[in-house]
């Protein structure tokens, strides 16, 4: 990723839940596009890719490059959101699964445990290779058919069945998925709860004003 300059975090805990969440619905978008195109924005995808690849960041700006603009497919989606304007079906659903998973995770402490292991691995490969090497995507990939798609509950993701077996395919859907579990988490440990995505939607707007 080329470097950008490091602007601080907002101290409001709002504005950091929207950074959270814009990760997860950039995430569900990139999903998306990989399934019906094979393309994706490279920066959104390697802010994606950096973040969930970095468990140990030294900032909460450090996680998305720096900048808020890394997130902006993610921030644009919660806007629409929030602002009950029409946005990709496909991509809520994937957004929302996602952070149902996430609290299905979170509750589970065996597989915190396990994906936590395979996380240090891949911080390991990561420093090692760089952080959007195949081999890194691949073990994000691994992670996620590991742990999270072991639950009853599973995205089904939709598509062109012929790109989706391309080779290297399946892996970038599932460590987009990967980036999505991590910045769920980010969501809830900064507070962000499904419900306050149904009655704190003025805050979360003036947040999202303040990010542009």
């Amino acid at each position: 990723m080329n470097p950008t300059p490091i602007h601080r975090a907002p101290e409001n805990p709002t504005a950091r839940q929207a950074l959270a969440l814009a990760g997860v619905f950039q995430a569900a978008s990139l999903v998306d596009e990989l399934a019906r195109t094979g393309q994706v924005e490279p920066r959104a995808w390697e802010t994606l890719i950096e973040a969930t690849s970095n468990p140990n960041p030294e900032s909460f700006e450090a996680i998305y490059g720096g900048h808020p603009n890394n997130l902006r497919q993610g921030l644009d989606t919660l806007e629409m959101l929030v602002g009950r304007e029409q946005a990709n079906p496909v991509v809520l659903r994937y957004g929302f699964s996602l952070l149902l998973l996430m609290n299905k995770l979170r509750n589970n402490r065996k597989m915190m445990d396990t994906l936590g292991q395979k996380m240090s691995h891949i911080q390991d490969q990561a420093e090692h290779f760089g952080a959007t090497h195949e081999n890194v995507v691949a073990s994000l990939g691994e992670a996620y058919q590991e742990t999270i798609s072991t639950f009853k509950t599973r995205i089904v993701v939709q598509g062109d069945p012929s790109l989706l077996q391309t080779r290297m395919m399946p892996e970038r859907v599932r460590a987009c998925l990967m980036a999505g579990i991590r910045f769920a988490l980010l969501w809830h440990q900064q507070g962000g709860r499904r419900w306050k995505l149904m009655f704190q939607r003025k805050a979360l707007r003036r947040a999202l004003d303040d990010l542009k």
